[in-house]
């Protein structure tokens, strides 16, 4: 069930981030990732009602290493979108997003050294071919410049934001197995809940010492917000579900098919051309994922 879960999660992702893309003419980067706590907290706290209020779900036991778990989960993927962002802003959008593909082999490596689920050896087959697709297609087959800048601080920090990114859903997973026997979903809808409350809080009183002008700012464009805080919420919620079926190790490695689909958009949609590497690159992604979903 985590399969069909995580590619709901990974589509809905790449609905977020498209709509976010239009707020860049009227919001800061740092803002319209705001927008995505912001207007889904009130979602999620929407859901949490009605699944433990109206259809009286009983609400498990919420231990106090329950919200230490997910606050550093949630300051971690907060943090990983701000090295992202940096490595975009001290390079080119390539290098950044490529090196913050590490994070599927150091979720991986965690999993190894007993910090979440371990992956199997195939798993670890599928994990690999999944990783080198990806570079090739962020890379635009152009693999042996992004080795010579390996060193840069735009690699550098685009792997802390891997490294983050990796800590933040082995986190989400572990905080939700905090919650007992409660059935995954109710685990999924508490975590996202606590996290998405936890990320707005951090991010509003960031914001009202740094700049207030971006919270009046992210106020006003509230009518395309609400869009990406629904599928901002529905996403998370599906990553949360997900990782609570299954290690974070894998539901991160097959999540990464959402490039697969962009890439299959622009061909058969927007009808793009593209390079025999990029083929090639999908169809490592693919067969890795498959690998992994099936023997990981």
């Amino acid at each position: 069930m985590w399969v069909p879960i995580t590619l709901a999660a990974a589509t809905f992702q790449i609905l977020r981030t498209s709509q976010q893309h239009r707020l860049r003419n009227t919001l800061s980067t740092a803002a319209a990732t705001y927008v995505r706590f912001l207007y889904g907290a009130p979602f999620a706290v929407v859901i949490a009602l009605v699944v433990f209020g109206a259809l009286g779900r009983p609400l498990p036991t919420v231990p106090w290493s329950f919200w230490l778990v997910i606050s550093v989960a949630g300051v971690a993927q907060i943090v990983g979108t701000v090295a992202l962002l940096a490595s975009f802003k001290v390079r080119d959008f390539a290098v950044g997003t490529v090196y913050s593909k590490s994070e599927v082999l150091i979720v991986a490596a965690l999993g190894g050294l007993g910090v979440g689920a371990a992956l199997a050896a195939w798993g670890w087959v599928g994990a690999v071919l999944v990783t080198i697709g990806v570079v090739l297609l962020a890379s635009e087959g152009d693999v042996r410049a992004l080795a010579r800048r390996a060193g840069d601080p735009a690699a550098l920090l685009g792997i802390a934001a891997g490294g983050l990114f990796g800590i933040a859903a082995i986190g989400i997973g572990n905080a939700a197995d905090r919650l007992g026997g409660a059935p995954s979903f109710d685990r999924a809808v508490i975590a996202l809940t606590a996290l998405l409350i936890v990320q707005s809080l951090l991010n509003t009183m960031w914001f009202f010492v740094v700049d207030r002008t971006e919270i009046a700012a992210v106020a006003r464009a509230w009518r395309p917000s609400i869009v990406i805080g629904v599928l901002s919420m529905v996403g998370s919620l599906s990553w949360a579900w997900a990782f609570t079926l299954t290690g974070a190790a894998k539901v991160r490695t097959l999540g990464q098919v959402e490039l697969v689909i962009a890439f299959a958009i622009a061909h058969f949609v927007l009808r793009e051309r593209h390079t025999r590497v990029e083929y090639i690159a999908s169809g490592l992604v693919l067969v890795g994922a498959i690998i992994v979903a099936a023997f990981g």
